[in-house]
């Protein structure tokens, strides 16, 4: 009994213990939501008729004027 119930726990906790790969899911995950942020934002900048460079010039504008010259 003892004998099966060892071999239970090895055979239920040898998945666990494999974190490599889990970790590598993970990863993968993360960069596809990266991915995916940066395909959203690229479409949406990409159907502005400003570039980025004109939106960054007025955010620093902006705050220019709230801190005041």
């Amino acid at each position: 009994m003892k004998k099966k119930l060892l071999g239970l726990y090895v055979r239920f906790m040898n998945p666990v213990k494999n974190e490599r790969g889990a970790q590598s899911l993970e990863w993968l995950g993360l960069a596809a939501l990266l991915i995916l942020i940066i395909a959203i934002i690229s479409k949406a900048l990409d159907t502005q008729k400003e570039s980025i460079g004109g939106i960054i010039s007025k955010i620093i504008d902006k705050i220019s004027k709230m801190v005041g010259d």
